[in-house]
């Protein structure tokens, strides 16, 4: 079994279909070859192959000729995302050949037929429930945003109160200050 996965330039969706490795015809295909998209149930299609990967899940790479898998010297991907300029790394990758060794095949479209992608593959939402699923996403947004407000009015009321319960704490110990101090100069006065 093939898992096909077509790629649609346009609204940049994917879909993904699998399909018996007899009935693509994709045996002994490249990289870069065109083909029909009717084995896939898309009349008037044209698909490109971009790619793929085997049973392991390493990547197929156009330059590299066969079926086999090989330890390469890799600049960039697919197989290799250096993470600083000039890295170099050798890894393990597919041949640009599909072979019975290759589970996932990569394609996109290249020419249209008259349907849409989507009513084909059976993934059309319809008007209604793109509209419900918005106004849900709203109702959602909008319970999250009175959460946080609800919680952000706590914090500042308790910040507040924090802060008067502080003002009268320092007034009480400032008067309590003033007492002793007046108390002092009392007990001078008289010893004089």
């Amino acid at each position: 079994m093939f898992k096909i996965v077509v790629a649609d330039p346009k609204t940049r969706r994917t879909y993904q279909k699998e399909v018996s490795q007899k009935e693509s015809g994709l045996l002994g295909r490249k990289i870069g070859d065109k083909v029909k998209g009717d084995f896939l149930g898309l009349p008037g299609y044209e698909l490109q192959i971009t790619g793929g990967s085997d049973k392991q899940g390493f990547p197929m790479r156009p330059e590299i000729p066969g079926t086999a898998r090989k330890r390469v010297l890799l600049t960039g991907g697919p197989g290799f995302h250096p993470r600083r300029r000039g890295e170099r790394r050798r890894k393990s990758v597919r041949g640009n050949t599909i072979s019975n060794e290759i589970v996932q095949v990569n394609m996109k479209v290249i020419k249209y037929g008259k349907d849409t992608l989507a009513k084909l593959f059976g993934k059309e939402e319809k008007p209604k429930e793109k509209a419900e699923a918005r106004t849900e996403k709203s109702e959602a947004k909008k319970q999250v945003e009175v959460k946080q407000e609800k919680a952000e009015a706590k914090e500042e009321k308790k910040e507040s109160e924090e802060k008067v319960a502080e003002k009268k704490k320092d007034v009480s110990d400032k008067g309590g200050k003033n007492e002793k101090a007046n108390d002092e100069k009392k007990d001078l006065k008289k010893k004089e």
